[in-house]
């Protein structure tokens, strides 16, 4: 033991407890669909003013094995001729991923999974919608970044809001 200067030995110091770990081991995409409507009405992108909407839902499921995780990120990105709402192209995706996860509390892994887990996943999220959306004819789409705690507080916020609901009712 060390002394802590004045000859009494000073208490080791405390460890801080476990980081928590996390290691993606799979990625897929589980399901995705694109659909053209612009080129099935047989009109060019120049006829069109876009304008786009973007959808974001999550999913979390424990696996049997102890400790991993499947993750689905789900998109729905749609774009509308602002002129008149027709619409213009379709892309729904979903993304998964599978992650191993240690040293996070029961009580956190929900907040992590739907949060952390998420945050990895966006980047090639984002690059197959790029992809998607530029070879079927229209200008690429760059995901701009989502805030996956505030998605989550939102969650949070609306799910007590409709048991408040639910609770007067009865």
């Amino acid at each position: 033991m060390a002394e802590n200067g004045n000859g009494t030995p000073e208490a080791p110091a405390a460890q801080p407890p476990g980081q928590p770990k996390m290691q993606v081991l799979a990625q897929f995409v589980r399901d995705m669909s694109f659909e053209n409507i612009l080129a099935q009405k047989g009109l060019n992108a120049g006829e069109v003013v876009p304008e786009m909407t973007v959808q974001v839902s999550l999913d979390a499921r424990k696996r049997a094995v102890e400790g991993q995780y499947e993750v689905i990120t789900k998109f729905k990105v749609a774009s509308t001729n602002k002129a008149d709402g027709s619409s213009l192209f379709l892309l729904e995706l979903d993304y998964g991923g599978i992650f191993a996860i240690d040293g996070v509390p029961n009580e956190q892994i929900h907040p992590f999974l739907l949060i952390e887990c998420p945050r990895m996943l966006f980047p090639f999220v984002r690059r197959i919608v790029f992809d998607v959306t530029r070879d079927g004819g229209f200008p690429p789409v760059n995901l701009d970044t989502v805030d996956f705690l505030a998605l989550y507080r939102n969650e949070l916020v609306r799910r007590a809001e409709a048991q408040k609901a639910q609770s007067s009712i009865v």
